[in-house]
């Protein structure tokens, strides 16, 4: 039961992912994160 569950949760998470790469979301999260880390140091 627990083993199905783990794979279950792993399947979905990989298949997330992939589906976030695919729409193009990496590159607004990267720039997300350089915006955040500007701000923190008071450059941005």
């Amino acid at each position: 039961m627990i083993n199905k569950l783990k794979y279950g949760v792993l399947t979905m998470s990989i298949l997330s992912i992939l589906y976030g790469i695919s729409d193009g979301e990496v590159d607004v999260v990267l720039n997300k994160a350089i915006n955040i880390c500007l701000e923190c140091i008071g450059i941005g």
